[in-house]
């Protein structure tokens, strides 16, 4: 990936639990560690760096995600009123209330981040509710809409286009430029959903 950057593939472990073991070595040179749904980016400071670490990959090791979930989650009220409830309700054939139930009840973790700005692949999803995205994605989804797609749930942090299928909104604030950290959900926050 360039004179200064590895992608790494076949990796045998979560994305973002290895990136997270990673990151926890502290090699010297690295300046980012990007996890996506199957790869890591890996950037380093020089080629120097890049050689070092290219050395010494062997020893990274997946950090369990119960090792490194200290703290409470992220809570995120919903009103849950999206444009698809009915319709995902129907087509996994249950009631709304049920699928309300089943989108809160797991806790969910940020697997990677991408697509805009705050935007978190939340793990977690009841597999019930796994679902393509839509066949025709939406010109433009509000901001703080809560939606599904594949085994993955998420909150679109600005209005956007989108193409997943929106259960509900909430007044969260996702991302913010001038917060200390601007998004809101990084890779391994854990996340819960709550109904309001």
């Amino acid at each position: 990936m360039g004179p200064h950057a590895l992608l790494i593939e076949a990796l045998d472990a979560d994305p973002a639990d290895w990136a997270t073991g990673l990151r926890d070595l502290a090699f010297e040179g690295i300046t980012d560690v990007v996890p996506a749904a199957e790869t890591v980016l890996v950037v380093c400071s020089g080629a120097a760096a890049l050689s070092t670490v290219r050395q010494r990959l062997g020893s990274v090791r997946a950090v369990d995600p119960s090792d490194r979930a200290a703290g409470l989650p992220v809570v995120i009220p919903v009103r849950y009123d999206g444009e698809d409830l009915d319709v995902v309700a129907d087509t996994v054939d249950i009631s709304v209330e049920e699928l309300i139930a089943r989108h809160c009840a797991p806790e969910y973790v940020v697997a990677f981040c991408g697509f805009t700005p705050g935007f978190g692949y939340l793990r977690g999803l009841d597999p019930a509710l796994h679902l393509p995205r839509r066949a025709t994605p939406r010109t433009r989804v509000p901001a703080g809409s809560v939606a599904i797609a594949a085994e993955y749930s998420a909150v679109y942090p600005r209005p956007s286009p989108g193409g997943w299928h929106l259960l509900g909104v909430t007044d969260r604030v996702m991302f913010d430029p001038h917060r200390s950290r601007p998004a809101l959900f990084q890779p391994g926050t854990r996340v819960r959903f709550v109904a309001t």
